[in-house]
């Protein structure tokens, strides 16, 4: 399917009968923040979650947003919150599946909140890809690398992500290497995550 150059304010002529959610992934602890909630560091003037909602949303049927800390800060945003239902931040799979049992949506795009300057048409064309390859997940990349933590996923696959972490398994790349998927080229400047206070300034 055929992925249109400039994105539209509503994707139902592309997205059909199948719904498509979002989450943005705002649970970790910050460590190499210095401890602090990074979605809600300020980014020239505006909070980091607000960047990447503000890309995100319109694309998408319904937005999430995963955190464990400041939900009320972060549910001010109009989307529901949902927080990691497994104990002891063992890191983004917890809020993907957390997301994956809260939605009735048929994919899933996975986004972090430290990445501002995301494609604007970045969930169609992962979309897209995932549909003609006929595979369950699309994984964002670019010219130098993928970008794991970027990525759309058949909500299908729940059970094989719960089966993933019972094995006290954690990488995003790991659980992702035992699925069938297709790597989607973008640019790389849409990818330039905010890590340190220094990256911020």
């Amino acid at each position: 399917m055929p992925v249109p150059e400039t994105v539209p304010t509503s994707f139902t002529f592309m997205y059909g009968a199948e719904r498509v959610a979002a989450v943005i992934l705002a649970g970790g602890q910050g460590q190499r923040m210095g401890g602090a909630d990074k979605g809600l560091l300020d980014y020239r003037g505006r909070p980091l979650v607000e960047w990447v909602r503000a890309v995100v949303a319109p694309q998408v049927d319904e937005l999430l947003i995963s955190a464990n800390r400041n939900r009320e800060a972060y549910a001010a945003y109009g989307h529901r919150v949902v927080s990691d239902t497994l104990p002891d931040y063992p890191g983004p799979l917890a809020g993907v599946l957390a997301s994956m049992q809260s939605v009735t949506a048929d994919w899933l795009g996975v986004v972090p909140c430290d990445t501002p300057h995301l494609p604007a048409d970045l969930i169609p064309r992962l979309l897209a890809a995932a549909r003609q390859a006929q595979v369950p997940l699309a994984v964002a990349a670019d010219d130098a690398r993928t970008h794991p933590t970027c990525f759309m996923v058949r909500t299908d696959q729940r059970e094989n992500l719960v089966a993933f972490l019972a094995r006290e398994e954690r990488a995003v790349r790991h659980w992702q290497a035992g699925l069938p998927a297709i790597t989607v080229k973008f640019d790389a400047a849409g990818f330039a995550n905010l890590n340190r206070p220094d990256d911020l300034r």
